[in-house]
C-alpha cells in the first residue's frame, strides 16, 4: 500500500511538473527573445541569447513607439478605480445577503448568482449600443469601470457571502453592538478586517482579468489616447508584427505590472480561497 501511495505520488508530481512547463514555455519564449534582434529571433528563437548579444534596445523603442507610459496610465486607473469599486460594492452587499433574513434579499441574491451563467458576450454588444448610441457614452474611461463593476460584482458577492459566513462570527458582530457600534462601524472596523485574504484574492483575480481585457475596452475605447495596454500592444503589433523581437518586448512590459501585484499578494490567494469555499 505504501509503495502504491509512492508511485502514485511521482506520477502525480510528474504530471504536473509537464502541465506547469506547458504553462510557462510560452512566456519563456516570449522573455528570452524580448531581447534578441529580429535576425535572431527568426534564426534561433530557442537559444538564451542570440548572436548579436542581450539586446536592450527593444524596451526603448518598444516604450517610445507604444506610448507605453500613457496606456500604462490608463490601464492603472481603469483596472485600480474598478477593482476598488468591486470590492467595495460586493463586500458590502454579501454582508446584507448573509446577515438578513428577509425573502426579497434570498430571492435577489440567487438572481445575482444566476446571473454569472449569462456569457458576457451576450449582453456586451447591446450594452455598447446603449452606450454608445442612445446615451452617447462611448470613449469615456468611466463608462468602462461602471461595465466591470457590472460584470464582476456577482462573482464578489458570491465569494465575499462565503467568507462571511465562514470566517466573521456573530457573536463578534453582536459584542461590537453592545459596545456602541451600529452596522456600518461593525462592518468597517470588525467584518472587513477579517476578510483580508478574500479581498486579496478577489484583487488579483479581478485585476488579471480587468488588466488583459482587450474586447470590451476596444469597443468603448475608440481614441488613441484613451488604450489601455492590451488595445496598446494590439495596434503595435499591427504596425510592428515583421519585429518579432519588438513585439515580443512590448508583451512583456504589459504583464510586469500584474506579475509584481501577483507576486506582492500570491501569500493571501490560498487563504482567500479556502475561506471562501468552506461555506456558500
Amino acid at each position: 500500500m505504501t509503495e502504491r501511495k509512492r508511485n502514485s505520488g511521482i506520477l502525480k508530481t510528474l504530471l504536473l511538473s509537464v502541465i506547469l512547463l506547458l504553462y510557462i514555455f510560452p512566456f519563456f519564449l516570449v522573455l528570452i527573445n524580448a531581447f534578441k534582434t529580429k535576425i535572431d529571433v527568426i534564426k534561433k528563437p530557442l537559444s538564451l541569447i542570440g548572436e548579436h548579444g542581450f539586446i536592450l534596445s527593444n524596451f526603448v523603442q518598444a516604450v517610445e513607439k507604444m506610448d507605453f507610459f500613457k496606456a500604462l496610465g490608463n490601464s492603472l486607473f481603469i483596472t485600480g478605480c474598478s477593482v476598488i469599486l468591486i470590492i467595495f460594492v460586493s463586500a458590502m452587499a454579501a454582508y446584507i445577503f448573509a446577515r438578513t433574513d428577509w425573502m426579497a434579499g434570498k430571492i435577489l441574491f440567487a438572481l445575482m448568482i444566476a446571473s454569472m451563467a449569462i456569457p458576457f458576450q451576450v449582453l456586451m454588444i447591446p450594452l455598447v449600443s446603449i452606450y454608445g448610441g442612445t446615451l452617447n457614452m462611448l470613449n469615456h474611461r468611466t463608462t468602462l469601470i461602471f461595465m466591470h463593476i457590472g460584470f464582476s460584482v456577482s462573482m464578489g458577492i458570491f465569494l465575499f457571502h462565503g467568507a462571511i459566513k465562514s470566517t466573521v462570527p456573530m457573536e463578534l458582530e453582536e459584542s461590537a453592538n453592545i459596545d456602541g457600534c451600529g452596522r456600518y462601524k461593525t462592518f468597517f472596523l470588525i467584518v472587513l478586517p477579517l476578510l483580508k485574504p478574500m479581498i486579496a484574492t478577489l484583487v488579483i483575480i479581478d485585476a488579471l482579468n480587468l488588466w488583459n481585457d482587450y474586447l470590451l475596452p476596444s469597443l468603448v475605447l475608440g481614441k488613441k489616447e484613451l488604450y489601455t495596454l492590451p488595445i496598446a500592444a494590439r495596434a503595435f503589433y499591427g504596425t510592428f508584427s515583421s519585429d518579432l523581437g519588438l513585439m515580443m518586448a512590448a508583451l512583456v512590459l504589459t504583464i510586469i505590472p500584474i506579475l509584481v501585484l501577483y507576486l506582492f499578494l500570491q501569500k493571501y490567494i490560498i487563504e482567500g480561497v479556502v475561506a471562501g469555499a468552506v461555506k456558500g
